[in-house]
Parts: C-alpha cells; sequence; structure tokens
C-alpha cells in the first residue's frame, strides 16, 4: 500500500515538474523583441547658433554745436518720424551771428547794384564793379555759413525710428561732438550669428547662391519669433583665433517685437543627402558614448558603439557605426544583455518611422 502511495505521489510530482517545464518553455518562445533597419533618406537637420540682434539703422545722435541744451522735445523708448525736432541747444548767440550778416549781406547787394548802374554809364572802372561783386559774394556765402550753423542748434530724427536713454538733460553744456542718445530704426532686424568652417563650407556646397535659405530665431524666452528670417550676406573673413564666420540674416519686424542689442537662437536649415537614421529608442549610453544592441546571424546580441552626427526629433542621424544591413534592438534594451540569444520580429524601418511617436514612449 505504502509502495502504491509513493509511486502515486511520485508520478504527480513528475507530471507537475514536466508541466511547468512546458509553460516556462512555451513562455520564453513567446516573448519576441522588436528589431528593425537603419533607414537611409535625405533628410533636413536644423543647426543652432547664438545669435546677436541690431537694428537695421542704429546711429548715435551727437551735438554739432557748442551751448546749452535748451530743451528736449521727446522721451527716451519713443518712436519718431524723419524730421521731427527732437533736442534745441540755445540759439540765441547764432540768430544775432545770421542776423549780422543777412545785414551784411544786403549791405553788399546795394553796394553791387549801384556799382552796377554807375559802370553800365561807364561812370566807374570794370575792375570796381568786379569787387563789389565779389563782396556781394562773399556776404552771402557767411550768411549762409551762419544759417548752418543755426540749423545746426536743432537735432532732428534723419530717418524714422525709436529714441534710446538720453546722455543729457535740459540746462547741459555740451560740446560739439557730444552724444546726446542713440536712434534706431528697427522695421528690419539683422541678427548675427558666427559659423564654423566645416559648417560653412558644407552650406556653401549644399545651398545655391540664387536661394538664400531662411531661418528662425528662438528668442530669449524660449519662444520663436513670428518671421522667418533671410539669410543675405557672409562676412569676407574668417577669424582665426574662434575658426567662424558671420552670417547675416534680415528679419521683418513690422510689431517692434525685437530692439537693438538683444540676443537669442538662430536655426538654420541644413540639406543632408542619403542620411542613416534610426529611432533614439533604440540607443543607449555608457561614460557618455552612445550604443545599440545589434543581432548577429545566430540572433545574439552584441552592442556596438556608434557615432551621432546630428539628432532629429526621435530620431538619431548616424555618422559611424552601423550599416543598413544591421538588425538593431527597438525595444526592451532594459530586458536583455551581451551575448543573450532572443527571438524578435523585425518590422521595416518604414513603418518604425511612420510610428515614432509610440516607440519615443
Amino acid at each position: 500500500m505504502k509502495r502504491i502511495l509513493m509511486l502515486s505521489g511520485l508520478c504527480a510530482l513528475m507530471c507537475t515538474i514536466a508541466c511547468t517545464s512546458k509553460k516556462e518553455q512555451e513562455k520564453e518562445e513567446q516573448v519576441k523583441f522588436l528589431v528593425t533597419n537603419p533607414i537611409q533618406k535625405d533628410t533636413l537637420i536644423t543647426k543652432d547658433y547664438v545669435s546677436q540682434i541690431h537694428s537695421i539703422r542704429h546711429i548715435e545722435l551727437r551735438a554739432q554745436e557748442r551751448g546749452y541744451l535748451e530743451k528736449i522735445y521727446v522721451d527716451e523708448g519713443q518712436f519718431v518720424k524723419k524730421g521731427q525736432l527732437l533736442f534745441q541747444i540755445m540759439p540765441k548767440l547764432y540768430q544775432a551771428e545770421t542776423q549780422k550778416a543777412a545785414a551784411e549781406a544786403s549791405f553788399a547787394e546795394i553796394e553791387y547794384k549801384n556799382t552796377k548802374r554807375l559802370a553800365d554809364k561807364n561812370v566807374v572802372a570794370p575792375n570796381e564793379l568786379a569787387m563789389a561783386k565779389a563782396k556781394f559774394d562773399k556776404a552771402k556765402a557767411e550768411l549762409a555759413l551762419t544759417q548752418v550753423h543755426l540749423g545746426f542748434t536743432e537735432i532732428r530724427a534723419p530717418f524714422d525710428g525709436i529714441i534710446d536713454r538720453f546722455h543729457v538733460r535740459p540746462g547741459s553744456l555740451v560740446e560739439e561732438g557730444d552724444l546726446l542718445t542713440n536712434l534706431s530704426d528697427n522695421s528690419k532686424m539683422w541678427v548675427y550669428y558666427n559659423v564654423p568652417e566645416a559648417e560653412y563650407l558644407d552650406y556653401k556646397a549644399k545651398v545655391k547662391s540664387d536661394n538664400a535659405p531662411k531661418v528662425n530665431l528662438l528668442m530669449a524666452n524660449n519662444k520663436l519669433f513670428d518671421y522667418s528670417g533671410v539669410v543675405e550676406t557672409i562676412e569676407g573673413e574668417f577669424n582665426n583665433e574662434t575658426g567662424n564666420i558671420a552670417f547675416r540674416a534680415t528679419f521683418p519686424n513690422p510689431k517692434g517685437l525685437l530692439r537693438h542689442g538683444e540676443t537669442g537662437n538662430i536655426k538654420m536649415g541644413m540639406p543632408l543627402k542619403n542620411a542613416i537614421l534610426i529611432p533614439q529608442k533604440a540607443t543607449f549610453e555608457v561614460l557618455d558614448k552612445k550604443y545599440v544592441y545589434v543581432v548577429d546571424k545566430n540572433n545574439v546580441l552584441r552592442s556596438r558603439e556608434i557615432e551621432i552626427g546630428a539628432e532629429l526629433p526621435h530620431l538619431f542621424i548616424i555618422k559611424n557605426g552601423l550599416s543598413l544591413n544591421d538588425k538593431v534592438l527597438l525595444e526592451g534594451i532594459r530586458l536583455v544583455k551581451e551575448n543573450e540569444k532572443i527571438n524578435y520580429k523585425l518590422e521595416k524601418p518604414e513603418y518604425v518611422m511612420s510610428h515614432l511617436e509610440l516607440y519615443a514612449e
């Protein structure tokens, strides 16, 4: 009886072990990891460059005559129109000089006319008439000169723009050449940024001169400026210390949001042909180096270091380390280890590319 019970228990135990092993084997067979290939296609990469923003016209307004500043007609930060009166330097001395010069010019004119009447009647010699004419011309020139000096006591806006802060106040004694303020024309803005030599060469090789590319401006608040700019010029020389060359892009500024002296980041698109792409999800990092798991011909995982050429949303552009025939582990990177044999499902890279948002999770 005992022998029968022992045999029955042994059979039950063996049956349980067999069933468990079978279930684990079936489970292992059911686990399949998602694998894909790199894809090659033309794309556009975006380069970021620190930039400085300048008005298309930004000038210093300086005193052209010496005197006391009598009045300021505008305020700091005010928009002014071309020809608008901004500053008045006390003009009384120049007004008096102009009146004196005008009187002398009138006297010389009368002398000239009288001499001419006498010369017409052959009463005076032609030389006397010529001297009277020269005296009259000199008086007119001196009058014009005093009028110019009088005009310099009024500082007017040479173009539409925005007034900067004042460097003087009413009552200040200003000398000829003293800085009064700055004036900025912000209707358009020039944005300067420095490009390394290698990227400059790529740019010239890929962008036609008659098709100036458009660029975007990321402002200091991390928001894109509403309007795109156009690269209009490149400076003539590289900076030998930095190895960079300056680009200049022009942006419209109809709302006046941009001001002279602001900073930002230029985002410039660079076309890239036959780029090799993989999802960012397929990579992992070890000591600041990027790796992927590649499935070999025996379905064994091998880690491989890769070099990233550029970054796109959810994608890396591969510079070195992968070919189009490599099978790259897409999901489950944390569940596997080096030299592990796996079952996998190979997904076409076109399908993976169309579901990047899903795989980015």
